[in-house]
């Protein structure tokens, strides 16, 4: 990592640190950790499209693989969640790797179909295979995870773990984007072809980082699982990928901390609208449930119109030319001086 994407990392790691001192109800504290799971998977999926320049709308179906993967392993066969959560990965490297040599020779629209069409059959797999996953009824009683024999029982507890998790991602893509595969990765996005007359693999490029970002997402699946103790196919829809998507894509497509950003804005979103319809009615204004759905597409739709590169690059924009102005206003006292 360099310059600030250190300050960046360490000002992550300190925001950890303090915000279950700041934030004691377990509720709103199931919530962050909730997020903490968007987080993992959302990096994983700003290296494939923000980098790569891949576009996957079949990341939803990584996530349930590695939780039904940790889930069925360790209620079925009574397995380790931590073994069963290394199985998860296994598979998804294996699954990543076969779909991703065929789908990886398409290019836009038709690789998002492909990709989109992987997640679907995941879904429906899921809600088919009684026998396997529970179908609708889901798989209870997946215990939670333990470190040297200490189960991790309470919200704070899987707070730190979750977004250690994700700290731990964020390190690994940060360090992966400026090394030489990084470098190769952003000329693969840019051309092609002119990766490709460079002498970079294109095809091993594009199978490996999308294996990769695979992993994230299996293992934010498996977090998931030994969290809720029970899992069904209804968060795993192909909605969920497009939600995904939108994450990165409102946070911010080239850049680790806009994907970050928009997994954190739109996972909090929901609870947001929720405070305020209830703030509402307490002031007499009736706010409708199913306004919730209005507000959030005016919001999504606002930043995509008025900050195409996404929230962080907007703040970030923002913020230079604060530093800007004030610095011109200290020259000019200087002058005046």
């Amino acid at each position: 990592m360099k310059g600030k994407h250190s300050a960046g990392f360490f000002a992550l790691i300190g925001a950890i640190m303090v915000m279950p001192l700041l934030v004691t109800n377990d509720y709103y504290l199931g919530v962050l950790t909730f997020t903490a799971f968007n987080c993992l998977t959302c990096v994983g999926l700003c290296l494939l499209m923000g980098y790569a320049g891949q576009i996957s709308i079949g990341h939803g179906a990584f996530v349930a693989i590695g939780a039904y993967t940790t889930g069925i392993l360790t209620t079925k066969l009574a397995w380790s969640p931590w073994l069963a959560m290394l199985c998860g990965v296994v598979l998804v490297l294996v699954i990543a790797f076969c779909v991703g040599i065929p789908a990886l020779r398409l290019k836009g629209h038709y690789l998002a179909m492909a990709t989109l069409g992987f997640a679907s059959i995941v879904h429906v797999v899921a809600v088919a295979a009684v026998d396997l996953t529970g179908g609708p009824a889901g798989i209870v009683g997946i215990p939670r995870l333990n470190l040297f024999g200490y189960v991790l029982n309470s919200d704070k507890q899987y707070f730190y773990f979750a977004w250690s998790a994700v700290a731990a991602g964020v390190y690994i893509a940060l360090n992966l984007i400026y090394s030489r595969v990084g470098r190769g990765l952003q000329a693969l996005h840019g051309s092609e072809d002119a990766a490709a007359s460079l002498g970079i693999n294109i095809t091993a490029y594009k199978v490996q980082i999308f294996m990769l970002s695979a992993v994230f997402a299996s293992v934010s699946g498996s977090l998931y699982a030994c969290y809720v103790n029970y899992i069904d196919p209804g968060p795993f829809d192909v909605m969920h990928s497009v939600l995904l998507i939108t994450m990165v894509a409102v946070g911010g497509l080239h850049s680790i901390w806009g994907a970050l950003t928009g997994a954190v804005v739109l996972s909090l979103l929901p609870e947001i609208l929720s405070f305020l319809s209830d703030y509402l009615q307490v002031v007499g204004i009736q706010y409708q449930p199913d306004y919730d759905t209005l507000v959030y597409g005016g919001i999504l739709l606002i930043i995509m119109l008025f900050l195409p590169e996404g929230i962080f690059s907007g703040i970030s924009s923002v913020l230079s030319r604060v530093r800007l102005l004030f610095g011109k206003t200290a020259k000019g006292t200087d002058h005046a001086g």
